[in-house]
């Protein structure tokens, strides 16, 4: 009797478990080996250019959904320079995808150079290019067709004033400042206050004038009589001063009873016995009111107030008659005004100077006092250090170097006893021995069966400073390399250079010797040891040296 089929097939026994797990692990081994299998080519359009034309690199991987690609960034094809990556194109045969990123490489120095290797990251495993080599050729000039010219000399250039707006709003801040200034203290016309207006009346008329505004007042209502008696009998004291030139103010009353009485004597003054009698009664009432507290009845302060407008009223009546310079009306105007127009330039000259102290201040707080006194005085080297700088090749084989100004062409010859070893010199410098800063570029080719050697040039360049009159030189050598990595050799130290006057001063110096290209370039900079801004000039100077491979 046959069984049915499941009871057949035994599912739980360990040769059907073990085929089981045979069989997913070969369809995991399958499927990673899929996963991993990815193919990666790569080409260059050519292998011969022009300098500064551009290689198109292309760089194409085959593989399918599963793994990730990650292709070159950045400059990874040095010594060539990526111009420009594209974009990745993506193309899809089947069950794979065709990945391809081209790049645009170029180079701007004639020579052999070579396309490195690079790598590609499928998933987790890495693809390498194959290195290509590449020939950049100079551009070919057919000499004749094409006309030959000689080398133009140095040009004079304009200098830039790029940053000329600063300057601009700081003078417009500060002129502006002191313009508002004077205008509103000295040119300004203001109308008349009204004490400027009593003050162009006479004496006598602003004696009068006081006694009725004293009459207005609220003195006697709210019982001051203290302030009272101290305004009326100052009116009196101030007709007094102004119109007979007495000392009123600052005498007591005994005292001005006296001067009353001397120039009613001397004749100066025609005034009675009784009216002077009368007004050293009016001066001795105040006193009491004034230092005992005295309370005067309300009869006694309108007789008071009476004698003293009658005293005003005589005395001006018994002044002689004066003469006709006192009377005029338009000097003692043009007097006031004089006073008036030397208390607005005080005014002026006053807030000017708090202005430009408030503005410096302002500065010193944001930039420093050094800085700041610096700017004002035009610090020679600082006006070097923060002027437009200007970068240039100078000589042959050429040395690049940036400069606060363009370095002029100068004839100083090497020694006699090594001029035999030399084809050419070239000597370029800015300022003067002796200068605040002071640079000398040599640049000097040697004749074929002579050996450059970098530290005898050294010494013949001492020996030459020697010459001129430096002195006391403490030499110091170490090796330098430049922020390009060219390696060259360092002096430095101090010593002594001659001024015009007959004196000598010490100096800072720094001296720089590389040999490219088949030439010896020397850098020479003196500068003064307490000058806070050498050091940096010369430090951004010799930073920016370079030197390009010559076509």
């Amino acid at each position: 009797m046959n069984r049915p089929l499941e009871n057949r097939i035994n599912t739980t026994g360990p040769g059907h478990l073990f085929r089981r797990w045979f069989f997913c692990m070969c369809v995991l081994f399958a499927s990673a080996a899929l996963a991993q299998d990815a193919k990666v080519s790569s080409y260059a359009d050519t292998t011969s250019i022009r300098i500064g034309e551009q290689i198109e690199f292309r760089i194409e991987v085959e593989t399918d959904t599963v793994n990730p690609v990650f292709f070159p960034e950045g400059q990874t094809f040095l010594p060539l320079e990526v111009v420009e990556a594209y974009p990745i194109d993506t193309f899809k045969a089947e069950d794979k995808y065709n990945l391809i990123r081209k790049y645009a490489l170029t180079q701007f120095d004639s020579g052999a150079y070579t396309i490195p290797i690079q790598q590609i990251m499928v998933g987790q495993k890495a693809y390498f290019t194959d290195s290509v080599p590449v020939a950049v050729n100079t551009v070919v000039v057919d000499t004749t067709k094409q006309k030959m010219y000689d080398i133009k000399g140095l040009q004079a250039v304009n200098r830039s004033y790029a940053e000329w707006w600063k300057y601009l709003v700081w003078a417009l801040i500060i002129g502006g400042g002191l313009f508002l200034i004077l205008y509103w203290f000295l040119w300004r016309d203001k109308p008349l206050t009204e004490d400027e207006k009593v003050a162009l009346l006479p004496p006598y008329d602003r004696a009068l004038l006081a006694l009725e505004k004293l009459d207005n007042s609220r003195y006697l209502i709210q019982s001051e009589y203290k302030e009272y008696y101290s305004d009326l009998t100052n009116i009196v004291r101030s007709y007094l001063e102004d119109e007979i030139h007495v000392d009123a103010l600052e005498s007591t009353t005994s005292q001005l009873i006296a001067k009353l009485e001397l120039l009613r004597d001397s004749g100066s003054l025609k005034l009675d016995d009784g009216s002077i009698t009368q007004f050293q009664k009016v001066l001795e009432t105040a006193d009491l009111v004034k230092f005992a507290k005295t309370v005067p009845d309300s009869t006694v302060i309108k007789q008071d107030r009476a004698l003293a407008e009658q005293l005003v009223n005589k005395t001006h009546e018994a002044l002689p008659e004066p003469d006709e310079s006192e009377v005029d009306e338009e000097v003692r105007i043009e007097e006031l005004q004089r006073k008036k127009r030397k208390k607005k330039i005080t005014y002026a000259v006053a807030a000017s100077l708090a202005f430009l102290l408030a503005m410096g201040g302002t500065m010193v707080y944001f930039y420093g006092f050094q800085n700041v006194k610096d700017t004002v005085l035009m610090h020679p080297t600082r006006q070097l250090l923060h002027s437009q700088w200007i970068g240039s090749d100078y000589g042959y084989p050429s040395i690049y170097v940036e400069t606060p100004e363009v370095l002029m062409r100068t004839d100083q010859p090497w020694p006699q006893e090594i001029q035999s070893q030399i084809h050419g010199s070239q000597v370029f410098r800015l300022g003067e021995l002796g200068d605040r800063f002071y640079l000398n570029l040599r640049v000097t080719t040697f004749k074929k069966d002579s050996k450059i050697d970098g530290t005898q040039a050294m010494d013949n360049t001492i020996q030459m400073l020697e010459d001129t009159g430096v002195q006391n030189m403490l030499v110091k050598e170490e090796d330098f390399t430049t922020a390009t990595g060219v390696k060259g050799l360092k002096l430095y130290g101090s010593l002594s250079v001659p001024f015009e006057d007959g004196q000598s001063g010490k100096m800072q110096y720094a001296m720089y010797s590389f040999t490219h290209e088949g030439g010896l370039q020397q850098l020479l900079m003196i500068y003064d040891q307490n000058d806070p801004y050498a050091p940096q000039v010369a430090e951004r100077i010799i930073g920016s040296v370079d030197f390009k491979k010559a076509g």
